[in-house]
């Protein structure tokens, strides 16, 4: 009834009864009832006893009539709570999980918890914020459906439930958990992470699977009444990420090099953003050598960035946030169309080589995007090689299989990058076709220190071979290994032996100088 009594009608019902008592006690005053006696008595022949009968009979059906409304009205506001309170457990709490989302937590007036009395000295006012995110989870889904991945998030949310600590848990989508725990030092924060990695990374039992994922944990103190709670949140996911790049199952505290790392990084991106607007990043050519006529043939373009403060960014670091942020297909049209043009002025036999990112073997419009390019600077597909490492290749092994058969139709040659560093080189060569095969510069520089090593590349070039596929070597820097690869036969070698990456214009300049060496040798 207190909730009625606070509704509209509520007050309006208690002002009528108001009303109602008052004007009783007025006409008790009064004498009215000395009247009403007096009036039925004069004029009983009349029928007024049986007026007056008759309205009190309305007035009392009027008031039960009255009652059974309220009662209805009672029932209803009743039922309109329950609707409200529970659009708003809807609102604020995950489906799945059951666990509140990210909208509870961001509207959570936190409260100081009840602690009994061997806990009360521990009590600092200070709340710790943990952001759990799992390693691993499309693997799940990948081997046993999104199903048995949402029964591995109930699990995973009733494990850190089921915590100690845990005071509050939300889930913020995904496969992303914060948990907020209360007054705890420095110990037992550290304690509480692994607790958390220890509880997540147990193996769970799926349709007669035991899968397992990793945790990245990174956490963050905060103050009550110091700053608002999101700040603390956003410190944690910070740290998290920062622990997440380390590798699964990590866990950090935050420190202030992770906001500045942030901070750095988001002034590159929009650097890199401007810098692809502007056209500022260009291919560099490291010439491709003919082991067996010592010809030029070919260039391998590679990203350069020299920003206006003349500091050269690694090609790793800004490819990279291309990548994450979506600025990779505008970065590689640009440098693709930069490249054939440049191309257009070397002579017919020398090639282009190309990077492809594993971000890229994903676009179904990889390939109408090339032929788009060349068509557009004339540069013919029998000139254009693509380089593909094996690792783009498991990212969608169905959408890369058509990529590469529409490239090969087009005419444009491909080649396998890295090779040996990745996953399932040889199931690659026996699943796609390839024209080249390019051994990376890491067997290359330590196989004469190790015998294992070198026995791996002679495998690799007789593998070539018996394929009827051309080898590439990367990284030629010594006499003794241009040496050594041409006596076991290797067909192209790359590497500062034979030149670093340079502009066009001394890609022209390095053409020209070649040409003249031949000529002067024959």
């Amino acid at each position: 009834m207190p909730v009625f009594f606070q509704s509209r009608a509520g007050r309006q019902c208690m002002s009528i009864v108001g009303l109602g008592i008052t004007l009783w006690l007025l006409a008790a005053l009064l004498q009215f009832d000395d009247s009403l006696v007096s009036f039925m008595t004069a004029f009983g022949n009349y029928g007024a006893d049986k007026l007056v009968l008759g309205l009190g009979i309305a007035g009392a059906m009027s008031f039960i009539y009255s009652v059974l409304r309220i009662a209805d009205l009672r029932k209803e506001m009743e039922l309109r709570v329950a609707a409200q309170a529970k659009a708003d457990w809807t609102a604020t709490h995950d489906h799945l999980t059951k666990l509140p989302n990210r909208y509870a937590f961001e509207r959570k007036i936190l409260s100081r918890p009840v602690r009994n009395d061997d806990e009360i000295e521990e009590w600092d006012n200070s709340v710790t914020i943990f952001s759990v995110d799992l390693d691993g989870f499309k693997k799940v889904n990948d081997l046993v459906g999104h199903k048995g991945g949402d029964v591995l998030l109930i699990e995973v949310a009733r494990r850190i439930c089921a915590l100690g600590n845990a005071d509050c848990v939300y889930r913020f989508g995904g496969d992303e958990f914060i948990i907020v725990a209360f007054a705890l030092t420095a110990e037992r924060e550290e304690r509480f992470a692994k607790l958390l990695i220890q509880a997540v990374t147990r193996p769970i039992h799926i349709d007669g699977f035991a899968v397992e994922v990793g945790a990245s944990v990174g956490y963050d103190r905060w103050v009550e009444g110091s700053e608002p709670l999101g700040d603390a949140a956003h410190r944690a996911d910070l740290a998290m990420y920062e622990a997440k790049s380390r590798g699964p199952n990590h866990y950090l505290v935050f420190e202030t090099s992770m906001q500045d790392k942030v901070t750095e990084r988001a002034s590159l991106e929009a650097r890199l953003r401007a810098a692809i607007a502007t056209k500022a990043i260009k291919p560099f050519y490291q010439p491709l050598i003919d082991l067996k006529t010592g010809q030029l043939c070919g260039f391998e373009a590679l990203a350069r960035w020299i920003d206006e403060d003349g500091v050269n960014i690694p090609p790793p670091v800004f490819i990279d946030i291309a990548e994450e942020t979506g600025m990779i297909t505008a970065l590689f049209e640009d440098l693709l169309a930069q490249a054939c043009s440049d191309a257009l002025t070397w002579p017919a036999h020398v090639m282009l080589s190309f990077n492809v990112s594993a971000v890229q073997m994903e676009d179904r419009l990889l390939t109408s995007r090339i032929l788009k390019v060349l068509s557009a600077s004339r540069l013919p597909p029998q000139r254009l090689e693509i380089e593909i490492t094996e690792n783009a290749l498991i990212q969608d092994p169905a959408v890369a299989a058509v990529i590469l058969e529409e490239l090969h139709a087009a005419g444009i040659q491909i080649a396998l990058d890295d090779f040996g560093t990745g996953y399932s080189s040889l199931a690659q060569l026996a699943r796609y076709r390839f024209d080249k095969i390019k051994i990376d510069k890491s067997f290359i520089a330590t196989y004469r220190d190790d015998e294992r090593q070198e026995k791996i590349v002679r495998a690799m070039l007789g593998l070539g071979r018996s394929l009827n596929i051309k080898t590439t070597a990367e990284g030629v820097e010594e006499h003794g290994q241009l040496a050594f690869l041409l006596q076991l036969g290797c067909d192209v070698g790359q590497g500062y032996l034979f030149g670093k990456a340079m502009p066009a214009d001394e890609a022209s300049i390095f053409i020209r100088n070649r040409n003249a060496n031949l000529a002067s040798r024959a």
